[in-house]
């Protein structure tokens, strides 16, 4: 039976999804469910992976239903995923020793703050030291090894299975790709550059795993996946679990670098953003992992060889789509997150306030852990659609923000910016990009870009795709934000913001 289509499953913070695309990279179905947020204590965030694999059983099997697709017509899976989150788990039982701590979790914030101070590991606030120099990371609550080294301090026993091979660490991706080949009854233990470079124990220059990292942080390498190009025929799903049939596991991609890919950025200098729960923007620096002079991260982008990578500069937001659900949620101010939109556009503009959704500390270019949200400027003539506006407009700011960073790193000023992501879709927010960015905002005709991102890599290990210069055919324009607004008003507005960012990172004073 011919092969007509590419799974990519796509896991992320709040959700799972399984999507199916045709030859031509286009949608043809796809099924999507929530799992649950788990928050034992203030900035503790944890899921359950086992309802996360649950989930993506579901979503399998939904998807293939609604498209009517027969499995047998199904060429490769890529799986794309939530980055840093952390699962341990037993080998003989596939059980987790303890809830997937997320990538959001600040529970090893005091660890990484005695880390810094440790002689030969200190480390500027823009990341400058031993940890940059051999990750591309810095010390940080966000990235995974921090949890690892929880999980094992606090779980009884854990360290010493964990040295004897008895559990297994891996992020979502490892996770997934273990339990879809068969899990306890053989299944593949590996990841790919991509998701190894988040980890804080992959060297980036050597795309091995780092003896002296793994050392400081009382990992054992007897636990962790064997690293992987991103395109590449891993293992197979099995006839009994939720594909019902034997197809190759190809793909592998972190979130953020699945969107890179999937937004055709393989040149040198293309720049992508994509807007979720949190923001991240990478631009493609080519095969030499340059450092960041300015509050960025340097990551393994991309690997379609052994041996061989593609690296990017990545500046990561930590709560911008969150806020919105913030703001559904825990405030109540509208039902539908897209609902955002409406009364946002019912004001001219903020009424003169700046929300900094400070929820986990500030990620780049600032880095710093203590800084909490704040709303500043309030007066008695705010109304809700300003908090909501502000609240848009805090994505944008965070996005000037690491644009700022990049163009010193780069020496090259951004000309436009790729987006992507659910929150595109709103209007009013791509046009304040534009505004306060001061450079177009280009929308693809499909905006689920890191879904296409893991198909394609997926796609390209089997030959379901011959070179990446047929997939950049496919990229399509669906529309262009120009900047409308006044340079005068832009940079105004931006030293507004500049301020509030100050008294989020001053809170206690």
């Amino acid at each position: 039976m011919s092969k007509k289509y590419v799974v990519a499953i796509d896991q992320g913070t709040t959700s799972t999804r399984c999507m199916v695309f045709d030859e031509k990279g286009l949608p043809v179905c796809s099924h999507q469910m929530e799992h649950v947020q788990i928050y034992p204590k203030p900035g503790w965030v944890e899921h359950d992976a086992m309802e996360i694999w649950s989930r993506t059983k579901d979503v399998i099997r939904g998807a293939l239903e609604k498209g009517e697709i027969d499995p047998n017509e199904i060429a490769s899976i890529g799986i794309t995923n939530q980055r840093e989150t952390t699962v341990v788990w037993e080998k003989a039982t596939g059980k987790p020793i303890y809830n997937a701590i997320v990538w959001q979790c600040m529970r090893t914030q005091d660890f990484c703050a005695e880390w810094q101070k440790v002689p030969g590991w200190e480390q500027s606030r823009t990341g400058e030291g031993k940890v940059k120099d051999i990750t591309g990371l810095l010390i940080s609550p966000y990235f995974s090894g921090t949890k690892i080294k929880w999980i094992l301090d606090n779980v009884p026993g854990a360290r010493d299975r964990a040295a004897k091979g008895e559990i297994l660490f891996g992020n979502i991706d490892t996770w997934l790709i273990w339990n879809l080949t068969g899990g306890p009854d053989g299944g593949v233990h590996v990841t790919d550059v991509s998701n190894a470079s988040r980890t804080l124990l992959m060297d980036i220059k050597t795309l091995q795993w780092s003896e002296e990292m793994a050392s400081f942080l009382d990992v054992p390498l007897a636990m962790m996946p064997k690293i992987m190009p991103s395109s590449c025929v891993y293992g197979h799903t099995r006839a009994d679990g939720p594909f019902g049939a034997e197809i190759p596991v190809a793909g592998d991609l972190g979130d953020q670098q699945a969107a890179l890919f999937g937004q055709a950025c393989f040149g040198k200098g293309d720049t992508k953003n994509t807007y979720g729960t949190g923001c991240f923007m990478l631009m493609n620096i080519g095969e030499t992992p340059s450092p960041s002079k300015n509050g960025l991260l340097t990551t393994a982008a991309y690997s379609l060889e052994e041996g061989k990578c593609v690296y990017a500069l990545e500046g990561s937001i930590a709560i911008t789509g969150a806020a919105v659900q913030w703001l559904r949620d825990n405030l109540r101010l509208f039902d539908e997150a897209p609902d955002s939109e409406y009364f946002a556009s019912k004001v001219e503009d903020s009424g003169g306030i700046y929300f900094v959704p400070a929820f986990s500390g500030l990620y780049a270019p600032y880095w710093d852990m203590s800084a909490r949200g704040a709303i500043v400027g309030l007066t008695r003539y705010i109304r809700k659609e300003h908090i909501v506006r502000a609240t848009l407009e805090s994505i944008c700011y965070q996005t000037r923000d690491v644009v700022e960073a990049m163009n010193k790193d780069s020496g090259v000023s951004l000309a436009e910016l790729k987006v992507d992501g659910g929150a595109v879709k709103n209007d009013l927010l791509m046009q304040m990009q534009a505004d306060i960015l001061g450079s177009k905002v280009v929308r693809p005709q499909v905006n689920e870009t890191t879904a296409l991102g893991a198909a394609y890599a997926a796609g390209l290990a089997v030959g379901f795709w011959k070179s990446t210069d047929e997939l950049k055919e496919h990229w399509a324009e669906d529309r262009r934000f120009d900047p409308l607004m006044s340079k005068e008003r832009r940079e105004e507005a931006y030293a507004g913001w500049k301020k509030a960012i100050s008294k989020a990172q001053n809170w206690i004073d």
